[in-house]
């Protein structure tokens, strides 16, 4: 009896305010036109992705003080693009990075029930938190929380945000509620949370969602942040892209689910996954290189390095050798706005030099090997290949796809690739769910099953 093949999940994200994108490509639509997001969302939808995604940025980043031209103004908020692309698509899921430092729970979780209303049931929710002081300084909050009051914060902002969601059974919407007059049942809505982080009580005052609760993702790489994410999550982001690796993490996390008491199979992982194509292996090494350069230039490789080094590197030549100090974590932020990339970065520093000198590599050449990896490059059917060999063999349950350039990036892996992975039944041909739980295969936890679980977003 043959083996039914994993159905494939795919989301498309568009890129922000990081080196991958090409802003400045001549084919590049803008960052804050509706026409870009409707272009990247309508194309997915196309192709039958899962769901569409996007990043948050709540800050301009600064370097010594001063904005750098690398970064984009002008970026629109979340929630706002992702209604507008109800509008204008049927199935595709619309996943927002949202943050649980600086929102609050009643807010968000108004926000999110009526996107996944409006949009019959395709809302979805990355749940972020932010790390540092100059982000902080937005926000009446009037600075930041330290590594676990965040994590604490994040944790019952999750569980407050589910309260809510669930405060509504689900056969209390009647006729009436239509036409905006709300049931009078007393229990209906009706809600009290008094925790270390929020004292709140009331009713909420959105109905059911057509999902139940809005699908959320989160990050979760660290012991304590795999038992939160497989106790609570509905989706996972992996780091993974070695398929080794990949395969222990996902065996990890679904053992991880079976002890939270949910059924095997109930989170998704999802590693990101940038892709290069080419008619053949060396036209796709090729245009690779050239993207990749394009990606990270003299200045952008400084200011990557920088971030780890903590110092001002300008005057070191981008082609010329690394940097001859040792960095300086305990000194004021050179670059501001922007997460920490290395925790050790003396550790970083020596790999990268061992990494250097083995290959040669200038400053800016060991950049575009550290942060311009592609992870598919290749011809359409050698990208489909190496997909579906990752996901049938329990790496993954699919990619989030990206591309450098946006929005037109994603049409040649729509047009290219997804007829391949159609045609071998690992990718549906038409949407059969009527909600993104539903597409993803992620069933609904029973009202009021959530526990807290002890652990960290990320």
């Amino acid at each position: 009896m043959t083996t039914p093949r994993k159905q494939i999940i795919l989301g498309h994200y568009v890129g922000g305010v990081n080196h991958h994108t090409l802003w400045s490509h001549p084919r590049a639509g803008s960052q804050i036109d509706f026409a870009s997001f409707r272009h990247a969302a309508q194309t997915a939808e196309r192709g039958k992705f899962d769901f569409f995604f996007l990043a948050e940025g709540l800050i301009l980043r600064e370097r010594l003080g001063q904005i750098f031209d690398q970064d984009v103004v002008g970026r629109p908020d979340t929630l706002p693009v992702l209604t507008a692309i109800a509008a204008v698509t049927e199935h595709l899921g619309l996943v927002g990075t949202l943050n649980a430092t600086f929102n609050e729970p009643y807010e968000l979780a108004r926000q999110l029930a009526s996107l996944d209303h409006l949009s019959g049931g395709r809302a979805g929710w990355n749940v972020v938190t932010s790390f540092d002081a100059f982000t902080g300084q937005n926000f009446r909050r009037g600075g930041f929380l330290n590594r676990d009051d965040r994590y604490v914060r994040a944790r019952e902002f999750v569980t407050l945000a589910r309260q809510l969601w669930d405060s509504w059974p689900a056969d209390a919407i009647a006729a009436d509620t239509a036409r905006g007059r709300f049931l009078r049942e007393a229990d209906v809505g009706v809600f009290g949370h008094h925790g270390h982080q929020f004292d709140v009580s009331g009713h909420f005052n959105v109905p059911r969602s057509p999902q139940g609760r809005p699908v959320v993702l989160q990050a979760g790489v660290s012991d304590q942040g795999r038992d939160f994410a497989a106790a609570t999550a509905d989706a996972i982001f992996s780091p993974f892209h070695e398929l080794g690796p990949a395969q222990e993490y996902y065996r990890d996390i679904q053992e991880r689910v079976v002890r939270a008491g949910r059924p095997a199979g109930a989170v998704k992982l999802l590693p990101s996954g940038a892709f290069v194509l080419g008619d053949t292996a060396a036209d796709a090494a090729e245009r690779a290189r050239e993207i990749a350069r394009a990606q990270v230039s003299g200045q952008t490789a400084q200011i990557l390095l920088e971030t780890v080094w903590n110092r001002d590197l300008s005057g070191y030549d981008p082609d010329g050798p690394l940097p001859d100090v040792d960095p300086d974590p305990t000194g004021p932020p050179v670059i501001q706005g922007r997460a920490r990339l290395a925790q050790d970065p003396f550790e970083t520093v020596r790999q990268w030099r061992a990494l250097a000198a083995q290959h040669r590599y200038s400053l800016r050449e060991l950049a575009i090997r550290v942060f311009a990896h592609t992870e598919f490059v290749g011809t359409p059917t050698e990208i489909a290949d190496r997909l579906d060999h990752f996901v049938q063999n329990d790496g993954s349950d699919g990619f989030i796809v990206g591309s450098h350039l946006t929005p037109g990036g994603i049409d040649e892996f729509v047009d290219r690739v997804v007829p391949l992975l159609q045609e071998r039944g690992s990718l549906r041909a038409e949407y059969t769910g009527a909600t993104l739980r539903d597409n993803l295969g992620i069933p609904l936890a029973p009202v009021g099953a959530d526990r807290e679980t002890a652990g960290a977003v990320g």
